[in-house]
C-alpha cells in the first residue's frame, strides 16, 4: 500500500463534540482526504491538561506502525513529547520527534543554522534589569523588537514590541513590561531581542493598523519545498517573488522534517529569514491552495525518506 494511503494526518477535535473535527481545520481535512490522507481527531484541552489517554480515546489504532503529521493549535515541547509517545502507544509515528520540534519551535534552538541570514538575535531566561541592560547593549542605538522563543506581540506593535532605540532603558522598560503583561502564562521559555530590519512595505493591517511587509512562509518535507505562500491575505504583493536558492539549501541544514521558514524582502532589496516553525503547527493563510498543499505534501512524503521508530 502506498505511503500517501496509509499516513495519518491528526487533527484536533471539536471542543463542543468530541467526534467532530475543529471548524478551523475543516477545510484542511477535505483536502487531505482528496490526497488520499487518513485522518484522527484528538482533543487540545485534554492533551494540554495533561490527560493522555482522554486525549486519544477516539483515535484508532492502524495495525502495523504507521507515520503521521499533527496539524493543530500549537503545543510547547513538553506537551507535544507527551502526544508523540501517547502516539507511538496507537502505532502512529508524527513526521518529527520531540527533539526536532523543538528545533524549529524554539528561536534559539535554530538560531545558529539560519544566524547569516536572519537578524541578529540574543535571548535570555532571566528578566531582572540589570541582565537585560547588558544583553541589549550589545545593539547600541539600533532599532529592536522583543519576542518570546516563539511569539511576539506584532499586533501591539508600539506598546509590546518595537523599541525604537535599544538604548533608551526607559523605553525598553515598558514594552518589555508590556509585553511579559499580553503574554502572562502563555510566555514560550524566555526573551528574545532582535535587530529590527526594515522591509518593504506591504500594507497596514485592517485591524491593529499594524505594518504589514512582503513576507512568504515557505513549507519544507524532507528538505524539499511543499509550497510557497504569501504570507498575509492583506496587501498586493504585485510581482514579487523570492529566489529560493539560498533558502533551500539552508533547508538542507535544519533539523527536522517538516518545518516552514518564513522570509521577507528587505527595503534594500535583500532577502532575510525572519524564521523558523514546525509545520505542524504553522498555519496557512486564509486563502491558501489546501489541495494543492496536501497534494505537494503527499509527493514529499512518498518520495522523503522514511522515518526511524
Amino acid at each position: 500500500m502506498n505511503v500517501e494511503k496509509t499516513m495519518r494526518i491528526i487533527y484536533c477535535d471539536s471542543v463542543l463534540d468530541r467526534k467532530i473535527i475543529d471548524p478551523d481545520y475543516e477545510e484542511e481535512k477535505k483536502s487531505a482526504l482528496k490526497a488520499g490522507f487518513d485522518f484522527s481527531l484528538v482533543s487540545y484541552e485534554e492533551l494540554t491538561d495533561g490527560n493522555i489517554s482522554s486525549t486519544l480515546k477516539y483515535v484508532k489504532a492502524p495495525e502495523k506502525m504507521t507515520p503521521g503529521i499533527y496539524r493543530g493549535w500549537m503545543l510547547t515541547p513538553d506537551q507535544y513529547a507527551v502526544l508523540y509517545k501517547g502516539l507511538l502507544t496507537k502505532n502512529i509515528h508524527l513526521i518529527n520527534n520531540p527533539t526536532e520540534y523543538q528545533h524549529c519551535h524554539y528561536l534559539p534552538d535554530s538560531y545558529h543554522k539560519i544566524k547569516a541570514k536572519t537578524p541578529k538575535s540574543i535571548w535570555t531566561t532571566n528578566y531582572d534589569e540589570a541582565t537585560i541592560r547588558k544583553l541589549i547593549s550589545e545593539f547600541g542605538n539600533s532599532s529592536i523588537i522583543v519576542k518570546d522563543f516563539v511569539k511576539s506581540e506584532k499586533h501591539y506593535w508600539e506598546e509590546a514590541c518595537f523599541i525604537p532605540d535599544a538604548a533608551d532603558f526607559d523605553q525598553v522598560k515598558s514594552v518589555v513590561g508590556a509585553f511579559l503583561e499580553l503574554r502572562g502564562s502563555s510566555l514560550n521559555k524566555g526573551l528574545v531581542f532582535r535587530k529590527f530590519e526594515e522591509l518593504e512595505f506591504l500594507t497596514e493591517h485592517s485591524k491593529s493598523g499594524m505594518p504589514l511587509t512582503k513576507e512568504f512562509r515557505i513549507f519544507f518535507a524532507h528538505k524539499k519545498i511543499v509550497k510557497v505562500f504569501d504570507y498575509w491575505d492583506e496587501g498586493e504583493y504585485g510581482d514579487t517573488r523570492p529566489e529560493l536558492e539560498e533558502f533551500i539549501d539552508i533547508a538542507r541544514e535544519i533539523e527536522s522534517n517538516f518545518f516552514t521558514m518564513d522570509i521577507a524582502k528587505k527595503k534594500n532589496g535583500g532577502w532575510i529569514i525572519m524564521e523558523l516553525g514546525d509545520g505542524q503547527v504553522a498555519g496557512l493563510p486564509e486563502n491558501a491552495d489546501k489541495d494543492g498543499f496536501y497534494g505537494s505534501l503527499r509527493d514529499r512524503c512518498v518520495a522523503g525518506s522514511k522515518p526511524e521508530y
